[in-house]
């Protein structure tokens, strides 16, 4: 492919919209209900490509305040091994 190509290329697909704050490490959390990669709930996610980008703004501006719902931890393998330990 010559540059010429490849940079039409790139132009062709390039699109004026609010990012996907998508870093894959898509896991939803069990009890917040969010993705502890990007922060969104699921129903962000599945709506993702199809929302308005004042909508996209709104959520990506609230994203980092849901950041320490996930802080909280329920102790790991050391509350398991206690909890079995005082079984």
């Amino acid at each position: 492919m010559t540059d010429d190509m490849r940079d039409l290329r790139d132009e062709v697909w390039r699109r004026n919209e609010v990012d996907s704050p998508c870093v894959k490490l898509c896991t939803i959390h069990p009890t917040e209900r969010i993705c502890v990669g990007c922060m969104r709930t699921i129903e962000e996610i599945t709506a993702w490509s199809r929302m308005e980008p004042e909508t996209r703004r709104t959520i990506m501006a609230e994203l980092p305040s849901r950041a320490p719902r996930l802080s909280h931890r329920r102790g790991g393998r050391n509350a398991r091994l206690q909890s079995r330990a005082a079984e």
